[in-house]
C-alpha cells in the first residue's frame, strides 16, 4: 500500500508548493503558516481542508499552536522555503546564528520538535553557490545533526514541464535513506505560446476578476491547466500610462529596449527592461513586478500592456482553477514568490518512488 504523507506547509505563501503536491495523491497538506494574511487567504480559498495559520514562526505562542496541530494531525512530512539572507562575508561568521537565518533555524527547530520521516526546503539557487558553498555545508551539518540523510541540488523549473527557467535550490532530507533530486521530466520544453496563446486579446486596462473563456485551448497543456474550470479568473491586464503604451508600441513583436530611440529609453540600465516575451521559448523567471512594462522581460509577445496576473500564473504552471485574492500589488506578490506546482509535483513523485 502506498505511503501517505501528511505534509505541514511553513512560510506556505498562495500555495503554490502544496498545490504541486497534491497532483499526487498520496501526500496532502494537513497544516499551513504564513505571516502574510492576504498569502493565507488565497491557501485556503483554493485548499479549503488545510488548516491555515496566519502568524510569526517566530512568536512562541503561534510556534507551540503549530508543533501542537502538527502532532495532532500525525504529520509526517515538513516542507517550505525559510528566507535566508545571511551568506555574506559577515554571515560567515555568524554561520547560522546570523539574525538574518533566524528563520531557517526556527525552520529547523520545528523538524527536530515534530521529526518528520522527510522534510523538503527550497531557496534561492545562491544558497548552493554563495562563499565557494560554505554555507551550504553549514546548513547540511545542522540537517544531519537531527538524523538525516540529505540530497540537494539546483533545479530548473523548465525540465519539469513549467513555460519557464526558474532554478530553485533543493533539499531533500530523509530519515530512513537518501532519497535523490527529481531527474527532467520533459524533453521538449514548454513555451510561452503554449502557455498563454489563447490569453491574447487584452490591451491595457481591459479584462477583469472574473470572465468567460473567449478562445478555445490551442495546446495541450492549456487543455491540462483548464481542466475543471469553468470561468477565467485574474486575467486583468495593467492600466498603462499613455507613455509606457507608446513606447510599447515602438517595439517589434518579441523584440525589447533595442528598439527604442536612446532618448525615450529612461533611467532603466539594465539589458532586459521593456522586454518582450519570446512565443517559442520559456519565460524568463516570473517575479512579484511582472506586470510592470518596464520591469524586465514581461511584456506581452506583441500586444502592447505586460502579461497579466492569470498569464503569470499560467507560467508558473498554475491550474485556471487556482483563484489569487487581494488587491493587485498582493496578488502580483503571491504569483510571483510561488514555488511553481509542477515542479512540486516532481518532487513529490520522486519521494513517493523512494519510499
Amino acid at each position: 500500500m502506498a505511503k501517505k504523507f501528511r505534509i505541514l506547509d511553513l512560510f506556505c505563501g498562495a500555495g503554490g508548493l502544496s498545490w504541486g503536491l497534491h497532483k499526487n495523491r498520496n501526500f496532502k497538506t494537513v497544516v499551513a503558516l504564513d505571516l502574510d494574511e492576504n498569502a493565507a487567504n488565497t491557501f485556503k480559498k483554493n485548499m479549503p481542508d488545510t488548516e491555515v495559520f496566519v502568524g510569526d514562526i517566530t512568536d512562541n505562542v503561534i510556534k507551540e499552536r503549530i508543533i501542537a496541530c502538527s502532532k495532532k494531525k500525525k504529520i509526517n512530512m515538513i516542507v517550505g522555503g525559510p528566507p535566508c539572507q545571511g551568506y555574506s562575508m559577515k554571515g560567515k561568521k555568524l554561520g547560522l546564528a546570523d539574525p538574518r537565518n533566524f528563520l531557517f533555524q526556527e525552520y529547523l527547530n520545528i523538524v527536530k520538535e515534530i521529526q518528520p520521516e522527510v522534510f523538503v526546503i527550497e531557496n534561492v539557487k545562491g544558497l548552493l553557490i554563495s562563499l565557494k558553498g560554505w554555507f551550504k555545508g553549514e546548513i547540511i551539518q545542522s540537517i544531519e545533526r537531527l538524523g538525516y540523510h540529505v540530497e540537494y541540488g539546483i533545479l530548473n523549473a523548465a525540465d519539469f514541464g513549467v513555460p519557464q527557467s526558474r532554478e530553485r535550490a533543493i533539499f531533500i532530507c530523509s530519515k530512513e535513506k537518501s532519497i535523490p533530486l527529481p531527474k527532467a521530466t520533459v524533453v521538449k520544453r514548454t513555451t510561452v505560446r503554449d502557455a498563454i496563446s489563447d490569453l491574447a486579446y487584452l490591451n491595457s486596462g481591459e479584462g477583469g476578476f472574473e470572465q468567460a473563456y473567449r478562445i478555445d485551448a490551442q495546446s495541450e497543456y492549456q487543455k491540462l491547466l483548464r481542466k475543471g474550470s469553468n470561468k477565467l479568473y485574474n486575467h486583468k491586464a495593467s492600466n498603462h500610462k499613455n507613455i509606457a503604451i507608446e513606447k510599447l508600441k515602438l517595439i517589434s513583436p518579441e523584440q525589447g529596449k533595442e528598439c527604442l530611440p536612446e532618448e525615450i529609453i529612461g533611467k532603466q540600465k539594465f539589458k532586459t527592461t521593456w522586454g518582450r516575451l519570446k512565443w517559442d521559448e520559456v519565460s524568463p523567471t516570473i517575479d512579484t513586478r511582472f506586470d510592470a512594462s518596464s520591469n524586465g522581460t514581461n511584456n506581452h509577445p506583441y500586444l502592447h500592456r505586460a502579461i497579466t496576473p492569470r498569464e503569470a500564473a499560467r507560467i508558473q504552471s498554475f491550474d485556471d482553477v487556482f483563484v489569487f485574492y487581494g488587491s493587485k500589488v498582493c496578488v502580483r506578490k503571491q504569483v510571483g514568490n510561488a514555488v511553481p506546482p509542477l515542479l512540486a509535483k516532481a518532487i513529490a513523485d520522486q519521494i513517493e518512488k523512494n519510499f
